[in-house]
């Protein structure tokens, strides 16, 4: 999922600390639980493949160097069926799972440190916060002038649920589910809220109990929610606008982006939970929403094959030259590869692969002077030797279309595309990882540069800060459970060696 939380990090960390054989969680992603939705209905409508193989214990690659992507073991990556709810496993205390740690008991303690400072984190947010948004950790108060605004919808509860659930914290994640049944209630919501936002954190949030549990609450809650953004949609193009009023539907776009332009990434990050919902409610209104955003995509004009961060929601045009796998523009390009991995959806990857190929062509995936792999931005055919830290999840984009990349099934396989997109994620996630080390709390800042005189530091003082941010511990985690390479792992727990 897309989240900007602590909740975030703390599960992808717990799920290095020890993985249970045979786990499954489908729809395991970065975006919005992103979705949440591989187990669908049973209607044979989402096909599980690619990402529902990454927690299932079942590596297939050994080594994090050079390996050939072609040959057998792909295929088992394909055309798989939806486990029955029954067969999904959540953590917990079995000998067989304590077995399957490389590095055993260290694992296992790991994964209790980092199950006891979510624990902790959870319980002063009970204690000081509850109902709000969020908590000013040091006040020891609710923020009210977080995203969402005043109104108490329990964000933290929501972007919760799920980690509770998988680390087994039962007794929190009850008496966080009975509030979200008891008190959620968008219907008293007045203030402007952002369409992408809300989607990513409470649809999303939302759908993925209802796939992880088969509870009717969790659904009935996205479905109704999800009604309230259809407004926002009401555009020529059908890219939506970017703010909507749940209270009135009326909508609008911020005023500081491009002459009132959408975002990419904001309206390219609907398409995983709009489809999910669709499928288990049998309310198609979702999926002709962002089909309708998919049409309008394909035939705008892309100059060099780029897709711009701005588009004019009523005239389907780029209205800035601005290119960005950071902020504007990354997660645009993960749901592309994930409307893929969760449906099939062919179309979806040409695009996915042909806007990859557009980054290399055009000179945007590049070594520095040092050697080290960097994306950068591009802004008026210029290119800017920066990488933000939201582009860090790019390692495990890449890993993840590597290993789901159709040209290695089917009677011509090639797997010449596959192993470049491998190395590329395996050099992206290590200057993800520099820019973590370079620092002296050896936490990554929120942009890093390329010049002569500096590599994968920040520069500028407003780059200089650390916000939660998960990418950087995504790729790591999706490293390891592609390659098996223990250095991911080691990398990942370094991120806690100053807390422990």
């Amino acid at each position: 999922m897309r989240r900007r939380s602590f909740y975030f990090i703390a599960v992808l960390m717990f799920c290095f600390g020890v993985l249970l054989p045979g786990f499954v969680l489908f729809g395991w992603t970065r975006n919005a639980r992103d979705v949440t939705g591989m187990l669908g209905d049973g209607s044979g409508f989402v096909n599980p493949i690619g990402e529902a193989q990454l927690l299932t214990g079942d590596r297939n690659l050994n080594g994090s160097g050079g390996q050939d992507l072609s040959g057998e073991h792909f295929n088992k990556y394909q055309h798989k069926v939806a486990a029955p709810m029954e067969s999904v496993i959540i953590f917990g205390e079995t000998e067989s799972g304590r077995a399957s740690s490389s590095d055993g008991n260290n694992a296992t303690d790991r994964r209790d440190f980092i199950r006891k400072m979510m624990k902790d984190s959870w319980d002063n947010y009970v204690t000081h916060a509850w109902g709000e948004n969020e908590l000013r950790p040091l006040t020891h108060k609710g923020h009210s002038a977080s995203i969402f605004g005043p109104s108490k919808i329990g964000a933290t509860i929501v972007d919760a649920l799920d980690t509770l659930y998988i680390m087994g914290l039962h007794e929190e994640y009850q008496v966080a589910r009975d509030w979200v049944a008891k008190d959620l209630n968008f219907d008293t919501v007045r203030a402007e809220v952002s369409v992408f936002e809300t989607n990513i954190r409470f649809v999303g949030g939302l759908l993925t109990m209802f796939a992880l549990t088969g509870d009717v609450m969790y659904k009935d809650k996205a479905y109704h929610l999800a009604k309230k953004l259809l407004p926002a949609f009401e555009t020529p193009t059908g890219i939506p606008m970017a703010l909507i009023s749940l209270g009135s539907g009326a909508s609008k776009n911020y005023g500081w982006a491009s002459s009132g332009s959408s975002i990419l990434s904001e309206f390219g990050t609907l398409h995983l939970e709009f489809l999910y919902l669709s499928d288990i409610t049998g309310d198609p209104i979702f999926k002709e929403k962002v089909f309708k955003i998919r049409e309008t995509m394909k035939q705008i004009e892309k100059p060099k094959g780029l897709y711009f961060n701005y588009v004019h929601p009523r005239m389907a045009k780029f209205t800035q030259n601005h290119v960005s796998m950071g902020a504007l523009g990354d997660s645009f390009y993960e749901y592309l590869l994930k409307a893929y991995v969760q449906a099939g959806d062919i179309e979806a990857r040409e695009m996915y692969d042909a806007a990859m190929e557009a980054f290399e062509k055009n000179g945007l995936i590049r070594y520095s002077k040092g050697g080290l792999l960097y994306i950068a931005e591009m802004r008026y055919d210029r290119i800017e030797s920066k990488m933000d830290h939201l582009a860090c999840f790019a390692g495990g984009l890449f890993a993840l279309g590597a290993h789901t990349d159709p040209n290695l099934v089917g009677p011509e396989k090639n797997s010449a595309r596959a192993n470049r997109h491998m190395k590329i994620a395996e050099g992206i996630t290590n200057t993800c990882h520099e820019s973590y080390i370079r620092t002296q709390t050896r936490l990554g800042p929120e942009s890093f540069r390329f010049s002569d005189a500096i590599e994968a530091r920040a520069q500028r003082p407003n780059e200089k800060y650390y916000i939660l941010r998960p990418e950087v511990i995504e790729s790591y985690f999706i490293m390891w459970r592609l390659t098996g390479d223990q250095k991911y792992r080691d990398w990942g727990w370094d991120r806690y060696a100053p807390s422990s």
